[in-house]
């Protein structure tokens, strides 16, 4: 496996959007299980906000966080928008409960509907990387593809990508628009996507992991923990550092509903691991089957 020679703290989205690689992902500001309104809202806001402060300029999101109230947040609490601050967005899920509950629908229909949704709560005229979060298996890809390319040409998205895709759905997508980017499942201990992340790399497509640091259900890994000791940071932060050296078309988007949380996520930029900790830390993969 090869690693950065040099460490990049932004990545150039789409040859136009210059992105910092820590971002922050909006999934966890809504209620338990990504339904409904938080508990406390002032809480998404103000962790909203600090996001921005430290720099986290790029926000990834979806229609169906909440549904709908993830958006709904990070308008309240960022719009009017900062200048260099990217909203990235999806559709084409649907969901009428808890997380589990969940459809895919890649019909121009629905996607018709999410992305004028998506850009009524976000409070945009344009959405600068609105991505397809799951290909339809109802639905034949080119459809679905053919209706965002025509949504790209009127206006309403600037670059468009891509979540949980093969290295030929991602071909066959450039067919139709410009893919700059893609998100799929990827940590220091779940590789199972990598010849997608090295397609990436080799067209310079950005590559997003989601579940960056295992959503959660990271095992307590010896190896993890006793380099993260050696080095005084915690487990979390050096799987996040193992990520920004792993490729520079990585972007992070660890999401948090904390404020010190989100502190700590951001110390992972400064986090320096040489060649030999890079080395043990890419021994201690597992692999797991695609998430569905």
């Amino acid at each position: 496996m090869k690693t950065s020679s040099e460490l990049r703290s932004t990545f150039l989205l789409g040859g136009d959007l210059e992105i910092n690689r820590m971002g922050y992902g909006a999934m966890r500001i809504v209620g338990p299980q990504i339904f409904g309104m938080p508990e406390n809202p002032q809480n998404s806001i103000d962790v909203l906000r600090r996001a921005v402060e430290l720099g986290f300029n790029f926000i990834d999101t979806a229609d169906q966080y909440g549904p709908f109230t993830s958006e709904q947040l990070i308008a309240e609490a960022l719009h009017p928008y900062q200048e260099n601050v990217i909203i990235g967005t999806k559709g084409g899920l649907v969901r009428f409960g808890p997380w589990a509950d969940i459809n895919n629908d890649a019909s121009p229909q629905h996607l018709q509907d999410a992305l004028d949704g998506s850009l009524r709560r976000l409070k945009l005229e344009r959405i600068d990387l609105y991505q397809l979060h799951r290909i339809d298996p109802k639905v034949p890809a080119a459809t679905s593809f053919e209706f965002l390319a025509s949504a790209q040409r009127q206006g309403k998205i600037r670059h468009l990508g891509l979540s949980e895709v093969s290295v030929e759905e991602i071909k066959q997508a450039q067919q139709f628009f410009n893919v700059v980017s893609v998100q799929n499942r990827y940590s220091v201990l779940e590789r199972q996507w990598e010849p997608v992340l090295e397609y990436c790399q080799s067209e310079g497509i950005a590559f997003i992991p989601w579940f960056p640091i295992g959503g959660g259900m990271t095992p307590m890994n010896e190896k993890l923990q006793s380099i993260a000791h050696r080095k005084h940071v915690t487990m979390h932060q050096l799987a996040l550092s193992w990520l920004l050296h792993r490729s520079n078309n990585i972007l992070l988007i660890p999401g948090t509903s904390s404020v010190s949380h989100l502190e700590e996520n951001q110390q992972a930029t400064k986090i320096v691991l040489d060649e030999n900790e890079m080395g043990e830390l890419d021994s201690i993969s597992f692999i797991v089957n695609p998430a569905e």
